[in-house]
């Protein structure tokens, strides 16, 4: 047998996955399934066992349990429709100590848009750290993965009154990823064009990193006004790319891509969105 890190079939990805005595194995073949859309009948009951072996984090151990029930959790989000029997024990991960562990799940359930998980991700960002008022944002009693708890809930869809509120004050923290975050949630759950607008400014903000968040929550929303500036975003064409590419996945066809403009036919305004590819290439 190759390394861990060699092309391997989907049987063999799933004859590693059962290797419950070697994390390292167990841990590539998680990933494998996920990233090939594993649609083998035993992917998901194994990949749910995985998820279920966690234990507390050894900083020692290598490649842990936690390690492999984290990219169970990734694997899970990504298989679609087939892996909604896992949603139970995505829930349940939702509570377990390891924060990586809690964001792995809580964007598997955004992934597989699981209603069911809309009150317990609400929450936990309620019970989470305080955006206003006496506790400053940055100091948060549980340090909840609240980029990944925001994103889902935008990715989900429910738009009702107790979700729009929770995320709201989000829009204020201090850390402008988590920002980026909530304007995103909130643009996918309103249509509302403010919130793009806050992201198209995160565009200019002078930290790479969030310029790229801010690249990726745009495409991920598929807000099409901002196509011109995206495309002179401060930033990889990789990553301008792949935002926008979400625009023409994920957005409204008639959604004009320029702001001054009235709607677009859905043909002009994806056709706009392509050209601007083109010219990056």
């Amino acid at each position: 047998m190759g390394g861990s890190g060699e092309p391997i079939t989907e049987e063999e990805a799933l004859r590693r996955l059962r290797l419950s005595d070697d994390p390292s194995a167990q841990y590539y073949a998680a990933w494998w399934l996920g990233r090939n859309r594993s649609r083998h009948p035993e992917a998901v009951p194994l990949l749910q066992e995985a998820l279920r072996q966690r234990r507390p984090r050894d900083s020692g151990a290598g490649v842990e349990e936690n390690a492999v029930a984290r990219n169970a959790a990734r694997a899970l989000g990504k298989l679609g429709a087939p892996a909604a029997a896992a949603i139970p024990d995505l829930l349940a991960t939702l509570a377990d100590d390891d924060h990586g562990l809690r964001e792995a799940a809580a964007r598997a359930l955004g992934e597989l848009r699981a209603v069911e998980s809309v009150e317990p991700l609400r929450r936990r960002l309620a019970t989470g750290p305080a955006v206003a008022g006496a506790q400053q944002p940055g100091t948060p009693r549980l340090q909840e993965p609240c980029e990944a708890l925001l994103e889902a809930l935008g990715e989900i869809g429910v738009a009702e009154p107790e979700v729009l509120a929770v995320i709201q004050p989000f829009v204020g923290h201090e850390r402008p990823l988590i920002r980026s975050a909530a304007c995103r949630a909130l643009l996918q759950l309103t249509g509302e064009p403010r919130w793009g607008e806050q992201l198209v400014e995160l565009l200019q903000h002078q930290q790479l990193q969030v310029r790229r968040a801010a690249l990726m929550d745009l495409g991920a929303a598929g807000w099409r006004p901002a196509l011109e500036p995206i495309a002179a975003t401060l930033a990889e064409n990789s990553l301008k790319l792949i935002a926008l590419r979400g625009l023409v996945e994920n957005g409204v066809p008639s959604q004009s891509p320029f702001p001054s403009q009235s709607p677009a036919s859905g043909d002009a305004a994806t056709e706009a969105v392509l050209a601007a590819m083109d010219a990056l290439l």
